[in-house]
């Protein structure tokens, strides 16, 4: 892979972690140099409902590689739950609520920066895990507060990684080797996506409030919790910025939205924020600097989706987003919908509607040029050309993919 066909970020990232490991040039014969190990760029997709994780090319067909088992422990995790009244009463609340009637398996994943290593949080079993990629042993365990476990993010250097504990409103931060707390930070009701900017010396967490409850309808919106933005300066994890974007969207004159941020993505220069919120079919644009909503945009809707939104998945219409890496092109999952779309950022114009079912998450591969959308309804990952908004690539994969995330693992590598 030459480095020119890596995005800037990537670049950067690669960089920072090959400085860390030792990939540096060295001179023959320095330890540096007979330790170095050889490692390959892949797609992790996480399989929610079965607990499992497989990976694949990041770029081109996305042809599978293998398949990793990451609930190794789920016969002692299982007896710990049914042993203790509370667990079990919040466990089956997962399956009722976000489930879907099924166990949530796996929700979000990292690997370490040495590749050795797969960090998965597990909602139903309240933790996040360190997966040994040689052997599918867990090295760690990291029981989060409260009783579930949501989205991660990596910091740019890939020696933290945040994740939500929804049900406590804590973000724990955590060293990605050891699994020890770095630190902590108290977001609003059910804190779900993290995102790292400024270099890693910002933290931002969006709250998406009760999704679960039967008080659906926008006008409701109040009933479901204190949403919000929590902005945190890492090196101390005190808040340093509240966002809440029901008065930036009264000011707009979207009182109709809800204020619940959902998948969110910033420009290259962070200048920009855009999101989805909870049973919009569409998304926001945020200008960080003024502090205001500058544009929203509405994206077209499948006339046969059920109009009722007590039917749609935790009120998501549509969840997935993802940018180039030029940032001129958004890639926005339709997921009750059925469908997503490269949209122009200039114009926010919407292109090619590409037939999906239930895509649930979207990200970049890493060779830039392509969306890689999951769909959770048809357990599947497909890739949709940025430059054409055409699909170019598709790979069967396990029950209910979601979240899809770039990785590492060592060259030759093969599951255990």
């Amino acid at each position: 892979m030459s480095a020119a066909s890596v995005p800037k970020k990537k670049r950067a990232l690669a960089t920072v972690l090959a400085a860390a490991l030792g990939l540096v040039p060295a001179a023959a014969g320095t330890p540096a140099a007979a330790a170095a190990p050889a490692l390959r760029e892949v797609m992790f997709v996480g399989n929610n409902w079965d607990g499992t994780v497989d990976v694949i090319n990041s770029r081109g067909d996305l042809a599978k590689l293998g398949r990793l088992n990451v609930v190794p422990d789920k016969s002692e995790r299982l007896w710990e739950i049914y042993l203790n009244p509370i667990k079990l009463a919040y466990y089956l609340g997962v399956q009722l609520g976000p489930g879907e009637g099924h166990d949530q398996l796996v929700d979000d994943m990292y690997t370490t920066p040495d590749g050795s290593a797969l960090v998965v949080s597990r909602p139903s079993f309240a933790d996040v895990v360190s997966i040994d990629l040689a052997t599918g042993a867990i090295r760690w365990r990291f029981p989060v507060s409260g009783y579930r476990a949501d989205h991660m993010a990596v910091s740019p250097d890939g020696r933290q990684v945040a994740v939500s504990a929804s049900t406590s409103n804590t973000v724990h931060v955590l060293d990605i080797v050891t699994g020890r707390q770095i630190g902590s930070f108290a977001a609003g009701d059910k804190p779900h996506e993290n995102i790292y900017t400024d270099g890693g010396r910002t933290l931002w967490n969006m709250s998406i409030g009760e999704v679960n409850t039967s008080l659906d309808d926008p006008a409701s919106d109040w009933t479901k919790g204190d949403r919000h933005i929590t902005v945190v300066d890492t090196s101390t994890f005190r808040t340093v910025r509240t966002i809440d974007m029901r008065p930036r969207l009264d000011a707009f004159g979207r009182s109709d939205l809800s204020d619940a941020v959902r998948p969110a993505v910033f420009t290259p220069d962070e200048s920009k924020l855009y999101f989805q919120v909870s049973f919009f079919a569409g998304l926001v644009e945020y200008d960080v600097a003024s502090d205001r909503v500058t544009r929203v945009k509405e994206l077209p809707k499948n006339p046969l989706t059920n109009i009722d939104p007590t039917t749609w998945v935790n009120d998501s219409r549509h969840h997935g987003l993802s940018i180039s890496p030029d940032g001129a092109k958004l890639c926005v999952a339709g997921t009750m919908d059925d469908y997503a779309t490269i949209v122009d950022r200039a114009t926010l114009t919407p292109g090619e509607l590409v037939t999906a079912s239930k895509p649930y998450w979207a990200t970049v591969s890493g060779d830039g040029r392509s969306c890689v959308i999951s769909e959770s309804g048809a357990d599947r990952v497909t890739a949709i050309d940025f430059a054409t908004g055409r699909k170019v690539a598709s790979v069967a994969v396990g029950d209910h993919p979601q979240r899809v995330r770039i990785g590492l693992v060592p060259t030759g590598w093969v599951a255990p």
